[in-house]
């Protein structure tokens, strides 16, 4: 049997273990071929192999050049080294010397004479084997020699674990930046969005505040109706904010229970239908009385509350919009769905609000502009639910959300902190 040949620039395909790669083994500063030359040339061997635990191929070095071969199955090389072995060579007066040399000739390395060495560590786990064979026969039995491809043996360990810890940092490195950035850019849309009705605010304040002897019942009344509904948008603003703080947080109190759906969708019916007949659009509730989920209800609330002030924001006003709000049982589910007759998304808007980076929002057939916060909200409300949300629009042709949650069961209610 012959060892087959993986070409090393397809060795990112073949699925390489961790180490090796951060060992730099498809660079040209490659740690595993150094390593392996060097114990070749202190032993005068021809070959020098070594084999990372749990990674599908052996990296093999010679004088015609570094190669990789795929492991047999049964090449089980961290069992051949027993756990209460005092230093990490292996020699003919160990028991796990043959089982070693049958297996590596299954594998097809054919040689005459070996030494081994096992990469342990610290705490006596082995992240791999060093074998190298057939070298020159006074320096396989030379102990200085043999001693000094030991010291290099744990350096190369050493050198392993420097490289684990440091990927380790850096990948907690991306995610702090990642997050950092992701706040950067919360605080620079909800400031702006904050900031923007608050010139309003001041300025129709300011006015009926000094000028009121001037103006007449009409102005005032439009005056008024432009302060309630900038303060109730920003309202809802910093409410969607506190509630995404909690969330990410770690501080939101979340107490699934059995309700009647019907209870969620008359609050947000109550409080959203003068809004829609303000834009001229028709709400439509028709969620069955007996339909129970299993759901924290204050969040299902707030879930269907946003979607369908979404589809109010995105549905024409020249009255022959409509937006419904209805529910379907199924086996083990509940579907609700939002469905509107706006405008609609393209594919790229759709993917985009199922990212849950915060972005800014779309404006609406008003000219309404928000944060997207609202929808940052509902996917994590949703997940907290064990729920699934779903987002099937056509441009021109309007939108449906459909959120799939548990039917009710008979489970005692549980208050869980997430």
């Amino acid at each position: 049997m012959k060892l087959r040949l993986i070409d090393i620039a397809q060795a990112d395909q073949l699925a390489a273990g961790n180490i090796s790669l951060l060992m730099g083994v498809l660079t040209p500063q490659n740690l595993i071929q150094e390593f392996l030359s060097m114990t070749r040339a202190i032993l005068k061997s021809k070959t020098a192999t070594l084999i990372m635990q749990n990674e599908p191929y052996l990296w093999h070095e010679s004088a015609q050049g570094f190669k990789a071969y795929p492991i047999n199955q049964a090449l089980e090389s961290d069992a051949y080294f027993p756990q209460d072995l005092e230093g990490s060579k292996m020699d003919m007066q160990l028991i796990d010397y043959q089982a070693m040399i049958r297996d590596l000739r299954e594998q097809g390395l054919s040689y005459q004479q070996l030494t081994a060495f096992d990469l342990k560590t610290v705490d006596q786990s082995s992240y791999g084997q060093l074998i190298i064979f057939d070298g020159d026969e006074q320096a396989l039995h030379c102990p200085e020699k043999l001693e000094l491809i030991g010291r290099l043996v744990k350096g190369f360990v050493q050198n392993i674990e420097l490289h684990l810890e440091f990927d380790e940092l850096k990948q907690k490195y991306e995610k702090q930046r990642i997050l950092s950035e992701s706040k950067t850019k919360f605080f620079q849309i909800i400031a702006h969005d904050l900031r923007a009705p608050f010139h309003g605010l001041l300025g129709f304040s300011e006015i009926l505040a000094k000028e009121r002897h001037n103006l007449d019942d009409a102005s005032i009344q439009d005056m008024t109706e432009y302060l309630y509904d900038t303060a109730q948008s920003t309202y809802n603003l910093l409410e969607n904010l506190l509630n995404w703080a909690m969330a990410e947080g770690g501080h939101l109190v979340f107490q699934p229970k059995n309700f009647y759906l019907k209870q969620s969708s008359t609050v947000v019916y109550d409080v959203l239908n003068a809004i829609a007949q303000k834009k001229n659009i028709e709400l439509i509730e028709n969620v069955a009385e007996g339909l129970k989920v299993y759901a924290d209800q204050n969040m299902v609330t707030s879930v269907i509350q946003n979607l369908v002030s979404n589809a109010l924001k995105f549905t024409p006003m020249d009255g022959t919009g409509k937006v419904y709000i209805h529910a379907e049982k199924k086996e083990k589910t509940v579907e609700i769905l939002v469905q509107d007759t706006g405008v609609g998304m393209t594919e790229a808007q759709i993917l985009s609000i199922s990212q849950p980076d915060i972005k800014v929002s779309f404006r609406g057939t008003s000219g309404e502009k928000g944060t997207g916060l609202g929808l940052v909200l509902c996917k994590r409300f949703i997940d907290l639910n064990r729920g699934q949300l779903i987002v099937s629009s056509k441009q021109g042709a309007g939108t449906t959300v459909k959120v799939i949650l548990p039917i009710a069961r008979a489970t005692p209610q549980r208050i869980l902190k997430y």
